[in-house]
């Protein structure tokens, strides 16, 4: 009987190492379990870089003029006096005897076409110059920044001075996925920056910001 016993015993041992040796077979080492996640988060965080923005500006890229841009208007007839004026948030100014003029959006020679037109017939001699005194580009630097926050640049201003003006990439950041989003004809158009060899100090083609500007700095992977 009790042979019989340790028998029986025997074989519910042998059964339970059997069971436990095929779980281990069909179930992955914990360890490659762990690789594959990290592999899929990875790769899930890694995206095609976007590809550049159209048309994008230069140094010497026509100005259009913009809400805090400050512009002179000088007149050729004596009995106006020029007038320096800070474009409004409304994008308008104020000038004698045309009242309310929209200057925001239009570059400034065509602006100061507009102004000679309006004033014809209004002045004995209606030329007028108008000359852009300082210029902004108001940019928001977002993400992993060491301060991000809105910033007004004098333009021209490249991508680079901006982030380096809102305390550069943190060490969460990632300099080589930096992300620049602009309004093109209504629509919102993003594309991807590397500024890796920029802070590194090799010779790169620099990418000027716009008013309205938004640099999204992503988290680092690693």
């Amino acid at each position: 009987m009790t042979q019989n016993r340790r028998q029986m015993w025997g074989n519910r041992q042998l059964q339970g190492t059997d069971t436990a040796n095929r779980k281990r077979a069909s179930s992955p080492p914990s360890c490659l379990f762990t690789f594959l996640v990290f592999a899929a988060l990875a790769c899930g965080g890694c995206q095609s870089p976007l590809p550049p923005l159209p048309n994008p500006p230069g140094p010497k890229t026509t100005v259009r003029l913009s809400p805090g841009d400050v512009i002179k208007a000088s007149y050729a007839d004596e009995t106006i006096p020029d007038q320096t004026q800070k474009i409004r948030r409304d994008g308008k100014v104020s000038l004698p005897l045309i009242g309310e003029v929209t200057a925001a959006g239009k570059r400034v020679i065509d602006f100061q076409h507009e102004l000679v037109r309006r004033y014809e017939g209004q002045l004995e001699n209606n030329e007028v110059l108008v000359t852009l005194e300082s210029g902004t580009a108001t940019v928001i630097v977002s993400g992993f920044a060491n301060k991000p926050g809105t910033y007004a640049f004098d333009r021209p201003t490249t991508v680079y001075q901006a982030v380096m003006e809102a305390g550069g990439v943190s060490d969460y950041g990632s300099p080589s996925n930096i992300h620049l989003t602009r309004i093109i004809n209504g629509e919102q158009r993003t594309e991807t920056i590397n500024l890796r060899p920029a802070i590194g100090g090799t010779p790169t083609k620099p990418k000027y910001v716009q008013d309205g500007d938004v640099i999204y700095i992503s988290r680092s992977l690693f």
